[in-house]
């Protein structure tokens, strides 16, 4: 499989696979900041559709932080992997000490991207959510809950690359999984990339200011 050059590309290929969805009223296209906002921001530009965020926090392992033990969203929506927090022996405790941290951290980004601009409304609305690629599904199940919430007409889970059984998995969750590549072995997101350098806070509010027009929520 061809790795994508950057998640400028990745946007342009998963865009294509989501024509379908191009110049509905109803659609709204969510990133995850701050990777998925990059590919999000390609999508929203070739539907014709609005941009925002959806807030997303991983929830490290303390020690291995890179090891993700579960994720919360804005408005309390959280998806623990239970597999990871028994094997492990992480307490309760722990655990709502590293979500208090990444609470705080929901926050700031929230003022920052989003400042006193309300959050879309979801409610009977066809919702793509996207992100730079989905390995455990910690991430994106946080997201799922908290948008399920606001009852969306339809939910639409969108990659550039995710493993073969997240795939699979997932599309039990949601009304539709769209995915670009879908390696068996996925090891690590970013093997995936040729350029896959963190997004900054910078670039996540430039491209939302991009699309703010849009907007009509």
């Amino acid at each position: 499989m061809k790795r994508f050059s950057n998640r400028t590309e990745a946007g342009r290929l998963l865009a294509a696979k989501l024509t379908d969805y191009a110049n509905c009223p109803d659609v709204l296209v969510l990133g995850l900041p701050r990777g998925g906002v990059p590919v999000a921001f390609e999508v929203a530009k070739a539907l014709n559709a609005p941009l925002d965020i959806c807030l997303v926090r991983k929830l490290g392992v303390p020690g291995h932080e890179e090891l993700a033990m579960g994720a919360i969203a804005t408005g309390g929506a959280r998806a623990i992997n239970e597999n990871v927090v028994h094997v492990l022996g992480i307490s309760e405790e722990i655990i709502d000490k590293v979500i208090a941290i990444e609470m705080r951290e929901l926050e700031r980004r929230n003022n920052r991207y989003r400042g006193k601009r309300a959050p879309p409304k979801i409610k009977d609305r066809t919702v793509i959510l996207i992100d730079d690629g989905i390995a455990t599904g910690a991430t994106i199940r946080a997201a799922i809950a908290t948008l399920k919430q606001q009852q969306p007409q339809e939910l639409v889970v969108a990659v550039p690359v995710a493993s073969t059984s997240t795939y699979a998995q997932l599309q039990a969750e949601v009304d539709k999984v769209v995915c670009v590549m879908m390696p068996e072995a996925l090891y690590a997101i970013g093997i995936w990339y040729e350029d896959f350098s963190q997004t900054t806070d910078e670039e996540v509010c430039e491209l939302l200011a991009q699309q703010l027009e849009k907007a009509d929520f």
